[in-house]
């Protein structure tokens, strides 16, 4: 089987618009492995050679899932074909500070800064930082959605961030950097300092530096 004939069974649902498929409800037979690996750097290579069309890259990247045990594959309602990903399926490769509403207490309650007709003062909330993936993905880091640090092939330990469907985004070494420069230290508990920077009031982890190297 090659990616075109995939996206052909497809058709309309692979679209390059619109909401995702499905694939998380799909449970289809599995047709084996596809000669596919998406490389560290973010190339598809089917057969050793570049997918040169983005379109279908994309494409192919919305019916793509993990799997339980850690596998990767291309789903269709009807089939499923294992793919190879060296690192991570995604990079992230841009990103943006949002800034939240602020928040309002319900009337009746007595909070600091609360008018005589009961309406609180509209209250500075923590900012939000997005993720733009290669494939179009946004990923606010918000809520239970952080970035966290994994090995990458190369035995460093780098951040990654949840995406959809069990798949995650490397940080491209560009963002990586430019987030670097909004990174604080915090000092954890067995004298390592942590570097990363707070989105939604939660801090997020880009690097940990170890008191041993800091003594040298």
């Amino acid at each position: 089987m090659n990616p075109a004939a995939i996206l052909t069974r497809l058709g309309d649902r692979a679209g390059k618009d619109g909401p995702l498929p499905p694939v998380e409800t799909w449970h289809p037979e599995h047709c084996g492995e596809m000669d596919l690996v998406i490389r560290a750097d973010g190339r598809w290579v089917h057969e050793g050679t570049p997918i040169g069309r983005a379109r279908l890259v994309h494409m192919l990247s919305r019916v793509m899932r993990r799997e339980p045990d850690g596998s990767y594959c291309l789903v269709t309602p009807a089939e499923k074909v294992t793919i190879q990903v060296e690192d991570r399926p995604f990079l992230a490769v841009d990103c943006s500070r949002v800034e939240s509403e602020p928040g309002q207490t319900p009337l009746g309650q007595t909070q600091p800064g609360q008018t005589a007709l009961g309406e609180a003062e509209p209250q500075p909330q923590p900012d939000i930082w997005q993720l733009v993936t290669d494939q179009g993905d946004i990923v606010r880091l918000e809520g239970d959605t952080r970035l966290t640090l994994s090995e990458t092939p190369d035995g460093l330990w780098l951040p990654e961030a949840p995406v959809r469907f069990g798949l995650a985004a490397r940080l491209h070494r560009n963002l990586y950097y430019r987030l670097l420069e909004e990174a604080e230290m915090r000092e954890l508990d067995n004298g390592d300092q942590a570097l990363g920077f707070m989105s939604d009031g939660h801090w997020q982890m880009l690097g940990v530096l170890s008191a041993r190297d800091l003594d040298t």
